[in-house]
């Protein structure tokens, strides 16, 4: 295995960050494939629902691709939940940042913010303020959010729906996270 010569970061040199470099580019390669397992997984996760979250994932993306959303936004839709597992309490934030090297800043929002607007059709019932999404009235996005969640996100439970199968959605996968078209000039998120 190829390693640099450092065990300090500070003592590396040029040519041991041009080995990372030209790794990391093969593993970022690959990043399709960690996001399609994530949703994957979500057939093992939190239960109770009539369906599982990845059956609710793929209703959700069906859903947007049938309704002729972007390959940008049909991603969103299907990964917006891979998050649950390692952070149950913020899921949105961490799809957010995982989706924003990669999708246009709307969808990013969009994703980032949808656990605070979908508590608009649960919050009364656990005791959760199901008016949280009202602080975010001043965003341009806002009335997106809000159709995401009222069209696709909490429509998507119902064991009756004919969801697309996981093939459909690779493409657009490996299309939109083949390069981070909107990270920063510096290559930094």
């Amino acid at each position: 295995m190829e390693a640099v010569s450092f065990t300090r970061m500070a003592d590396g040199t040029r040519e041991d960050y041009q080995l990372l470099a030209r790794l990391e580019h093969e593993y970022a390669r690959r990043l399709p494939d960690r996001v399609l397992a994530s949703v994957e997984a979500l057939k093992e996760s939190l239960g109770g629902y009539q369906v599982t979250r990845y059956e609710h994932s793929l209703q959700t993306a069906t859903r947007a691709l049938r309704d002729g959303r972007d390959p940008e936004y049909v991603v969103m839709a299907l990964v917006h939940d891979i998050g649950d597992d390692l952070a149950p309490y913020s899921h949105s934030e961490l799809v957010g940042s995982v989706l924003r090297p990669y999708v246009r800043p709307e969808v990013v929002w969009i994703a980032k913010h949808h656990g605070a607007f979908q508590l608009h059709y649960y919050g009364h019932h656990v005791g959760a303020d199901r008016n949280a999404r009202e602080r975010f009235r001043d965003s341009p996005w806002f009335g997106a959010c809000a159709e995401f969640c009222e069209k696709y996100d909490q429509e998507s439970f119902d064991p009756q729906y004919t969801s697309l199968p996981m093939s459909t959605f690779r493409p657009l996968v490996e299309a939109v996270f083949a390069l981070p078209t909107y990270a920063d000039p510096d290559g930094l998120v």
